[in-house]
């Protein structure tokens, strides 16, 4: 007899709902469009204010989030999909938040988009646009960003909308 056949993903221990890990995002940014990409994956994201880690010795700004996967909710479906995701912030130089308590560790934040606004190039500041009129700067001497998926997704039967 030959090799037998099994379900893709069926031995593979990252495999949980249905994701396997070759459908994991992973995303660099280098520049504003790059950026852009990276903010349309983010659009819809939740996460805490204790979520938000800045390492001002390391120049880093790292946030843990709830991503909606926009990429899969084409059409009309009744489930929807999340996953936990990473966004990842090097070369910060300064962070400033507006209407952002950190204190408050479970304060639910909706990240809307994130902007970039030049600088002296290829300085600038990144803004992380929050529902609500929330806001997080950040000083950047580049863009340098990272978005990566992790291993833990889950189904919701609730899509974000928004006021046109």
């Amino acid at each position: 007899m030959g090799p037998r056949a099994e379900r893709p993903g069926a031995a593979d221990p990252d495999l949980k709902h249905g994701l396997a890990r070759m459908d994991r995002l992973k995303l660099i940014a280098l520049d504003a469009d790059d950026l852009s990409v990276i903010s349309a994956h983010c659009q819809d994201a939740v996460l805490k204010a204790g979520d938000i880690e800045y390492f001002p010795g390391e120049g880093r700004v790292v946030l843990a989030m709830n991503r909606f996967v926009w990429e899969t909710a084409l059409g009309k479906r009744k489930l929807y999909e999340r996953r936990r995701s990473v966004l990842h912030f090097a070369r910060v130089t300064k962070v400033s938040t507006l209407g952002i308590d950190r204190r408050r560790k479970d304060t639910v934040l909706s990240l809307l988009a994130i902007t970039f606004s030049p600088g002296a190039a290829p300085s600038g500041t990144v803004e992380l646009v929050f529902a609500g009129g929330l806001a997080m700067r950040l000083d950047v001497e580049c863009i340098e960003a990272q978005l990566a998926d992790l291993a833990a997704a889950w189904q919701t039967g609730s899509r974000p909308r928004h006021e046109t």
